[in-house]
């Protein structure tokens, strides 16, 4: 009869199987002793749980370390919620695990678990009711107990940042019994006093120290106050309900401090800077309106009256000149033509004709004689020579044959 035979590889992966169809081993959580608990230099911790009877192996990787507030040491009495799995090459089963709390605190988680499961679904931790925190505030309120290092970060880094706001505290209980309704008070009391933001918080502690911000009350009346809250609860790895419901979560009170004052320091630079911003685009404005008034005024000018005038004096002067020049032209042609005209009269002049020998010869009557036939003997003559004129008689005349 044939047997089936398998490899090493093919069982292993069969057991991972058989763990991952099995919906308990996917979240369950362990109580045990810890032993041989190793801290890798990777970010890893290895560790075992032990009981009476029994031994477990234990990795938290790197990436859930938030999920652990405190150092794990040996002998230890922790609860390790995770998934169990098999690691294939080495055939082995072990507890991957997210969270780690010490004993006593298990209960607490998964009532904590169900009580935000609760409020999620009743939309609490919606971001579309989140209110925004204001840049700038006048008034600070802040619910925490008066004593402790928590109220004095927080006082001090407000105070650094801005000398100039107001901060109120309610001294509220915030460990015990009534530290969940102390706080509520606190919450209503400040917003009654409108102020611009309540900072709510203390510092760090156990699950148990920090039960009272895991409240559903609590959680309730910062979901109904009207006054954008921060929450400040414990060390940066605590979480509470409070930190889903609030508008914004601090990891640290003095971090809260940070996100609600602003610091006058940076609006101080940023004055300046604006100042200086303005005051050159000022410069600039006031020099491109210059260049344009001055363009204006030239176009007034040359628009004005006053232009107009110098314009039709200079083109009056420009007219006179071309009228000088064209009457002085017009001068030297009929003086030219003038010349021209004087030398052809003086070829046809009577006294040209004296200066070269000639006379001119006249009757009494100052008639020219031009023939023999216009003078009688014995008549009185007068010739007109260049320079005067000869009185004569005709004694005889002469006819040309």
């Amino acid at each position: 009869m044939a047997r089936s035979v398998y490899t090493v590889t093919q069982v292993n992966a069969y057991i991972k199987n058989m763990f991952t169809q099995d919906y308990m081993l996917q979240s369950l959580f362990v109580k045990g002793e810890v032993s041989n608990c190793k801290y890798h230099s990777s970010g890893h911790i290895y560790f075992t749980l032990k009981d009476s009877k029994g031994t477990l192996n234990c990795v938290m990787f790197a990436g859930n370390r938030k999920g652990l507030n405190f150092h794990m040491q040996e002998g230890q009495q922790v609860v390790a919620g995770g998934t169990m799995d098999v690691y294939e090459r080495d055939g082995k089963y072990q507890l991957y695990a997210r969270q780690i709390v010490l004993d006593g605190a298990g209960a607490l988680y998964e009532r904590i678990e169900q009580l935000k499961q609760e409020l999620r679904e009743l939309g609490m931790f919606a971001p579309e009711y989140k209110k925004p925190i204001p840049r700038f505030i006048r008034t600070l309120g802040v619910v925490t107990a008066d004593t402790g290092a928590a109220v004095r970060d927080i006082i001090q880094i407000a105070t650094r940042r801005n000398p100039y706001v107001q901060i109120l505290l309610y001294p509220a209980i915030v460990q015990g019994d009534q530290a969940a309704a102390s706080v509520v008070r606190g919450i209503r009391a400040l917003e009654k006093q409108a102020v611009d933001v309540i900072i709510v918080g203390r510092g760090g502690g156990s699950i148990e120290d920090l039960w009272a911000f895991n409240a559903r009350e609590v959680a309730q009346a910062v979901f109904d106050c009207s006054v954008p809250i921060i929450s400040a609860v414990g060390h940066e790895t605590d979480t509470t309900i409070i930190d889903y419901v609030s508008d914004l979560r601090a990891p640290t009170p003095s971090a809260a401090a940070e996100l609600a004052v602003y610091d006058i320091r940076q609006l101080d630079e940023c004055l300046e800077n604006a100042a200086m911003r303005l005051k050159k685009g000022m410069g600039r404005l006031l020099t491109e309106k210059r260049n344009l008034v001055g363009r204006w005024e030239l176009q007034l000018k040359a628009a004005g009256p006053g232009s107009r005038l110098r314009e039709k004096r200079t083109y009056l002067v420009q007219l006179e000149e071309r009228l000088q020049r064209g009457m002085g032209d017009a001068l030297r042609e009929r003086r030219q033509r003038m010349a021209l005209y004087v030398e052809q009269m003086k070829g046809l002049s009577p006294l040209q004709k004296l200066s070269s020998g000639y006379g001119f010869v006249a009757d009494e009557q100052g008639r020219a004689v031009r023939s023999v036939r216009d003078v009688e003997q014995g008549q009185k003559l007068t010739i007109h020579v260049v320079d005067g004129s000869i009185e004569a008689r005709v004694t005889d005349r002469h006819k040309n044959k």
